[in-house]
């Protein structure tokens, strides 16, 4: 969600297992391609609860590092990176109990969603989660994703005073790095206020979720040229989103536990 939401803006869906880091060099790929952003106002489905069959018109398509890309689509690789998935917690305190973030001894979480923070607030802690976090990421671009989509970019307004926005944008530029340096786009995913610095960081495009809810999508639109990619999760919202920016933005209605279909639940629109 955009850091001015009261709703958290973490996955819903099922975390992937976190693998541990090389402890040489990055894994070899292929040499990258060249890094091609998103074409603005494609059809769009977000799949980070689990993938599907995407509609014809789909053209973009959002899923967990998890799970494969889907053949003859532009890919984008949902990572969690600023945050640590919920049953991913015990491998964090196991492996690196010492980059969860801790205030009075104790991992400060994001509550809404159950998800521990990960502690940025030094250049060797921000070094040390790239390699993890980076590892993830060569995954992606092993797999055949397009670009990466880092979540939880805003955590240091839920940190409790031990995160500020500069640790969040120093650790956005490593990966951005990353991510460039294996061929893939990067997104800014929501937190509205670091669209001054999204130059800076390298990010190339935009998904925002309620933006037309919180009246938001006319800054991110002005920052990408119109490349972004918007989720809404109420009818009303969406209806609004469509009727003011239909035809620029790429923009979906999915619910918020974005349950792939054929389980209940399951919510998709498009405009």
């Amino acid at each position: 969600m955009s850091s001015t939401a009261p709703a958290p803006s973490g996955s819903p869906g099922p975390p992937s297992a976190p693998s541990a880091p090389s402890a040489s060099a990055a894994p070899s790929l292929a040499a990258p391609k060249a890094v091609v952003a998103p074409a603005a106002n494609g059809g769009f489905d977000y799949q980070i609860g689990g993938p599907y069959a995407p509609a014809a018109n789909v053209r973009v398509v959002s899923r967990d590092r998890g799970a494969r890309p889907e053949p003859g689509l532009y890919n984008v690789c949902y990572v969690n990176a600023f945050q640590a998935q919920p049953d991913a917690l015990a491998w964090w305190e196991k492996e690196h109990p010492d980059l969860l973030l801790r205030k009075g001894g104790k991992v400060v979480m994001d509550q809404d969603w159950g998800e521990a923070l990960l502690d940025i607030s030094t250049d060797a802690k921000r070094t040390a989660l790239a390699g993890v976090v980076g590892d993830w990421i060569d995954d992606c671009a092993r797999k055949g994703f397009q670009a990466v989509e880092p979540d939880n970019l805003d955590s240091y307004s839920r940190s409790e005073g031990q995160l500020t926005i500069a640790h969040n944008v120093a650790f956005a530029q490593l990966l951005a790095k990353r991510a460039h340096s294996r061929g893939l786009a990067i997104a800014q995913k929501n937190t509205v206020e670091m669209l001054d610095r999204r130059a800076a960081i390298g990010f190339d495009f935009a998904v925002a979720e309620e933006c037309a809810r919180y009246d938001e999508c006319g800054a991110y639109a002005s920052a990408f040229a119109d490349r972004v990619f918007v989720v809404e999760y109420t009818r009303a919202d969406f209806d609004a989103g469509c009727r003011e920016w239909g035809g620029r933005l790429a923009m979906v209605l999915r619910d918020r536990d974005v349950t792939p279909r054929g389980n209940s639940g399951h919510v998709y629109g498009g405009c």
